[in-house]
């Protein structure tokens, strides 16, 4: 069987919705359909099990006019050694058909249409930048369809300084580069030396995929883009905290990570949707801004890692005999995430 990684990975495509959605999929795929072994247990139980026995794909959800080859392999392969990855154009971006909406919402609902079109009745969700608006979009129309939940870069629905592009990236987008992909230098690194160096090392592996490359997205997608994120980031009636009340229904797991600067979509949001995510945690990585992922893949790999493979301590009343049977499956011991102090 041709094991695919994140250079070689064929673009396939699939109908949903009217749409004809291009993606890759890639990675340590389950040998036998999860869900015949996973039959007649118990919700409560199924959420450790699926993960054991590499069950659930993880859906990435891409940023700003960000096409499949905006993400980092170092992220996409070293994720891929432990369970299938699988990365797609969301409707209207670059190799798929149709029309950008102008609101997350139905971001949202065109993602969930590509989900379900590929047979998937359980997965984890990625979401970077806009991409993390998408995803919770996605956990609020289909839970069910949802275990758990990384949000990179991102922040909630009227977030702080989130109805328009921040005055940094209007700097940042509004600038001219003597080569394109110098972009996104100053959108996902600060201006550090030690920044700025990892960010060279992320444009040599952004241009590793030579063939069947996907287009740069078109003319329409960033204004599509900035209606939505205007949409979303505009304040709710009784501003303030009430804004946030959405938060409280996005019930898994949650990790969300983001730099100590980021300048795209302020860092305050990351604390914000820690704080009102129920059963939400919280990395912050140093010196760093909007992609602190790509700064710092190697560990954000192994953090993501570790939190899509944890034993779910929130399940209550787990009978006793159900924690040996589970610890067969390396899935009862907590992970343990290191200090943002050591490498």
């Amino acid at each position: 069987m041709t094991t695919y990684t994140h250079q070689t990975a064929p673009t396939q495509f699939v109908e949903a919705n009217g749409i004809r959605f291009a993606y890759r999929r890639f990675g340590k795929a389950p040998e036998f359909d999860p869900n015949l072994f996973l039959d007649g247990i118990e919700p409560q139980y199924r959420a450790e099990l699926d993960s054991s026995i590499g069950g659930v794909p993880l859906v990435f959800n891409q940023h700003f006019t960000g096409t499949m080859d905006h993400w980092d392999p170092a992220v996409t392969d070293g994720l891929a050694k432990d369970r299938e990855v699988i990365l797609f154009d969301n409707a209207g971006i670059s190799s798929s058909s149709g029309e950008v909406p102008t609101t997350f919402e139905e971001m949202g609902t065109n993602a969930i249409s590509f989900i379900k079109a590929l047979g998937l009745k359980r997965v984890d969700l990625l979401g970077f930048s806009i991409g993390g608006f998408v995803a919770q979009e996605i956990t609020l129309q289909a839970p069910e369809l949802i275990r758990r939940l990384v949000l990179v870069g991102t922040g909630p629905r009227g977030g702080g300084n989130m109805a328009t592009l921040t005055p940094e990236a209007q700097q940042i987008f509004g600038a001219t580069y003597k080569a394109p992909e110098e972009l996104w230098l100053k959108v996902h690194f600060t201006n550090s030396e030690a920044s700025q160096a990892a960010g060279r090392e992320f444009l040599k592996r952004f241009l590793l995929r030579r063939e069947n490359r996907d287009p740069e997205v078109n003319e329409k997608v960033a204004p599509a883009q900035l209606e939505a994120i205007g949409k979303w980031g505009a304040r709710r009636e009784g501003s303030g905290a009430g804004s946030y009340d959405y938060l409280k229904t996005i019930l898994q797991p949650t990790l969300v990570v983001n730099g100590d600067n980021d300048v795209i979509i302020y860092s305050i949001n990351s604390w914000i949707l820690q704080q009102n995510i129920p059963n939400a945690q919280l990395i912050i990585y140093p010196d760093a801004s909007h992609g602190s992922q790509y700064q710092y893949p190697e560990r954000f790999v192994r953090h993501v890692s570790d939190f899509l493979s944890e034993y779910d301590s929130h399940v209550p009343d787990s009978p006793s005999e159900y924690d040996s049977y589970v610890s067969e499956f390396d899935a009862a011991a907590p992970a343990v995430f290191e200090s943002m102090e050591q490498s």
